[in-house]
């Protein structure tokens, strides 16, 4: 009477805006299962349920519980797993791929791995490790790959000629990566407080670097939007792509889900870096309804008047994070990034980057205030520290002055 069947073979129509399915998407993720069908004909067109057919899809099963409509009012009960919920995340232990861009996907999970350093007291302070992506080694990686290709999906297969896009560097290193791959052009605009390596990265990729008189990438997507719409190219704009949040949404939080369970992990809390605030969202809004409210998540942001690259301050504007409601928000100065970033390098042997020394010292703050009990904690490091080597020297200096 019911039907599992491959989610490509059903048609859904257009898609809908992400935030109109958060409600079912947070249902399924609370409940473990699915309690309904999807209706479809006999050419598997969705006639009944279609948030629910696209909740699932863009949460990435296998598999979709179909019925006739004869039948659209029965009940069910199957289970995420029995759907393929995880299949995409388990990884590929040969890790043996076809293509660079397998390379990515296919490499995924990124690992979890447990910070002495942090760990102390009862706490223990697991990190994701998402230098392990591998063309800007970093977290952008997801991003810059769905963006990509949900616009080529969208234009029925076909890739875009020229992109423009404002990147503190990460981004930028991933969408050159794609133009790479896909064969486009990218014309890549970057604020002249990030630091001069990043230039010589993307122009290594092929890219056309902009430098802008901007202190904040943020503040230069008007201009880029301006100039794209004027030279006929394509704006992704990572900070209001909803394919930003889909990614983390579909691998990101659910790689974390999957590996903490198969480790026996139950965490009590994260503590993320924002920046567009896309994987902090995503994964607040996965975890929130998957561990039934049973967790706390920590926002960090450089303090006022400060810069950290590939996080910035909350008032700056953030999409997904509004989504949220209240969240706790701890400030960071760069200074005492570099000095987490510092710590770890020399008691864990991890060279991390800036937003990821922030991460540290945000929970380190947390512990010293005594907001938060013993447990497990899972904090993001977006990325390595080597493309940070300016900043540090900067450092090294001012305490030799």
């Amino acid at each position: 009477m019911v039907d599992l069947v491959e989610v490509g073979r059903i048609k859904g129509g257009k898609k809908p805006e992400i935030y109109s399915l958060l409600n079912t998407i947070g249902d399924i993720l609370s409940r473990g299962y699915v309690d309904k069908p999807v209706v479809v004909d006999d050419e598997y067109r969705v006639v009944e349920r279609r948030e629910l057919y696209w909740a699932l899809r863009i949460m990435g099963v296998k598999l979709v519980p179909v019925v006739k409509p004869a039948n659209s009012n029965i009940e069910i009960s199957v289970s995420l797993e029995s759907l393929g919920f995880y299949d995409e995340v388990r990884g590929d232990p040969v890790k043996v791929y076809n293509s660079t861009l397998e390379l990515l996907y296919r490499g995924w999970p990124t690992p979890i791995v447990r910070i002495r350093s942090l760990s102390s007291k009862g706490y223990r302070v697991w990190a994701k490790l998402e230098a392990y992506n591998p063309f800007s080694n970093s977290v952008k990686d997801r991003i810059g790959w769905s963006m990509v290709k949900d616009y080529i999906e969208s234009q029925g297969g076909i890739p875009p000629e020229i992109v423009y896009e404002a990147t503190s560097t990460n981004t930028g290193v991933a969408l050159a990566a794609m133009a790479a791959i896909y064969g486009f052009k990218a014309r890549l605009y970057i604020p002249m407080s990030i630091q001069k390596a990043s230039d010589t990265i993307l122009k290594a990729y092929g890219a056309e670097v902009v430098r802008v008189p901007k202190s904040l990438t943020v503040e230069a997507i008007e201009d880029v939007k301006q100039d794209a719409e004027r030279d006929g190219a394509v704006n992704l704009n990572q900070f209001y792509n909803d394919a930003n949040f889909e990614v983390h949404l579909r691998y990101t939080a659910k790689e974390l889900d999957y590996q903490l369970r198969s480790a026996g992990i139950v965490p009590r809390g994260f503590v993320i870096g924002i920046g567009t605030s896309g994987h902090f969202s995503a994964i607040t809004t996965y975890f929130r309804n998957r561990l039934h409210g049973s967790v706390t998540f920590y926002a960090v942001q450089p303090a006022p008047g400060d810069t950290i690259p590939g996080i910035r301050r909350v008032e700056t504007g953030m999409k997904w994070i509004e989504w949220l409601g209240d969240v706790e928000i701890i400030d960071v100065s760069r200074n005492e990034a570099i000095e987490s970033v510092l710590e770890i390098a020399r008691k864990d042997g991890l060279f991390v980057g800036l937003s990821s020394g922030a991460v540290a010292r945000g929970f380190k703050k947390l512990v010293e205030s005594g907001k938060i009990s013993e447990g497990d904690y899972i904090l993001v490091f977006p990325d390595s520290g080597y493309k940070y080597i300016e900043q540090l020297e900067q450092y090294f200096e001012q305490q030799r002055a």
